[in-house]
C-alpha cells in the first residue's frame, strides 16, 4: 500500500473540500491515487463535483485587452507575491501592457522574448526583471490566451473583469454579417455573456453537445457507483442515473444556465431573443475563464518568519 502523506491528504482536501479523515480513507482505498480518490469521494456523496471555491489563491491580476474593432482579444494572468504589489500602479500598468502585447504572441515564452512596448531597448523578460528589482517581489506571467475571429467570419470578441482583477472572462460570439457584429444589441449580448460566465464558475462548455464523450461517461460511472443505488434493480438504476446525468451535464453548460439578469429565462433563451430581434443567426462560439491563482498552492509563512526574512536574519 502506498504511503499516505499529510501533504497528499491536504491536496485532496483542497480539491474536494472533504474532511481530513474522509480524504485519508479515500486515499487508502485508492492506494494513494488522488484522481481516483476524488471520484471515490464523489461516489460516497462526500465531495461535490467541480468544487473550486476552496482552491488556494496566489496574488496578482487577471486582465484583458480587446483590439479596436473587437476581432481580437486577450485574457492574461500575471502573478506576484502579495496583494500590496498587486494594487501597485506600476504592476497594474505592466499587466495592461502585457495583455496588449500578448495579442501577437502564441506562448508565454514568445511573449517574454518580445521587445517591451514601453521600453523598446528591453525585452519583456528583461523589463519584468527590472520591475522585480523595483517592487521587491517575484513576478511571473503565468498564462494567457488570445481569441481572434477567423478570416472571412463575422462576430465580436469581448471580455469582463470581476472583483478587482481576480476573475476574468474572454468570449467570442459569431454572426453572419458585419452590420450585426457592430450592432449594439449584439455587442451587449457579448458583454452579458462574459458576465454570465464569470458568475457561473462550474460552467465549462457552451452547450451539452460540446461535452466530450469521455466526460459524460465518467459522470455516468460515478453515478452508477453511488451507494444509494446499490440495491436498485438495473432498469430502475439506469433511469435514475440518466436523469442525474442530464442534470449534471446541464450544470456544466453555459446555454442551460438561468440568465443572471432575468432568472425566468436561460442564456439560450436570451440568445434566441437577440437572434429574433436582429433577424440573423448568431451563436456563442467559445469562452475561457481565469480565476486568479487557481490551482496554485500558496506558501504559508508565519508573521515572525516573514519579518525575520525581511530583516535578513533567516
Amino acid at each position: 500500500m502506498a504511503e499516505i502523506s499529510a501533504k497528499l491528504v491536504q491536496e485532496l482536501r483542497q480539491k474536494t473540500g472533504a474532511g481530513m479523515m474522509d480524504c485519508k480513507k479515500a486515499l487508502i482505498e485508492t492506494n494513494g491515487n488522488i484522481e481516483e480518490a476524488v471520484d471515490w469521494l464523489r461516489k460516497k456523496g462526500i465531495s461535490k463535483a467541480g468544487a473550486k471555491s476552496d482552491r488556494v489563491a496566489a496574488e496578482g491580476l487577471v486582465d484583458t485587452y480587446i483590439q479596436p474593432g473587437g476581432r481580437v482579444g486577450v485574457l492574461i494572468e500575471v502573478n506576484c507575491q502579495t496583494d500590496f504589489v498587486a494594487r501597485n500602479e506600476a504592476f497594474k500598468a505592466l499587466v495592461k501592457n502585457l495583455a496588449k502585447q500578448a495579442a501577437t504572441a502564441d506562448s508565454v515564452e514568445s511573449l517574454l522574448a518580445q521587445h517591451y512596448i514601453e521600453h523598446e531597448s528591453a525585452t519583456v523578460e528583461e523589463f519584468i526583471k527590472q520591475t522585480i528589482a523595483t517592487l521587491g517581489e517575484n513576478i511571473q506571467v503565468r498564462r494567457f490566451i488570445n481569441f481572434a475571429l477567423a478570416e472571412g467570419t463575422q462576430g465580436v470578441v469581448d471580455s469582463y473583469i470581476h472583483t478587482g482583477g481576480r476573475v476574468g472572462v474572454l468570449v467570442e460570439l459569431g454572426s453572419q454579417t458585419e452590420s450585426v457584429a457592430t450592432n449594439q444589441e449584439f455587442q451587449s449580448l457579448a458583454r452579458n455573456t462574459a458576465m454570465q460566465v464569470a458568475a457561473c464558475p462550474n460552467v465549462e462548455y457552451v452547450s451539452v453537445d460540446q461535452i466530450p464523450a469521455e466526460v459524460a461517461q465518467k459522470e455516468k460511472d460515478i453515478e452508477m457507483g453511488k451507494d444509494d443505488l446499490a440495491n436498485k434493480p438495473d432498469n430502475i438504476k439506469e433511469k435514475i442515473v440518466q436523469g442525474r446525468i442530464e442534470k449534471r451535464l446541464k450544470e456544466l453548460t453555459l446555454l442551460d444556465q438561468p440568465y443572471i439578469r432575468d432568472q425566468s429565462i436561460s442564456v439560450e433563451d436570451l440568445v434566441k431573443q437577440v437572434k429574433a430581434q436582429l433577424g440573423e443567426e448568431i451563436q456563442v462560439t467559445r469562452f475561457v475563464r481565469y480565476i486568479l491563482g487557481e490551482g496554485i498552492e500558496k506558501q504559508e509563512i508565519s508573521f515572525a518568519d516573514e519579518v525575520a526574512a525581511q530583516m535578513g536574519t533567516k
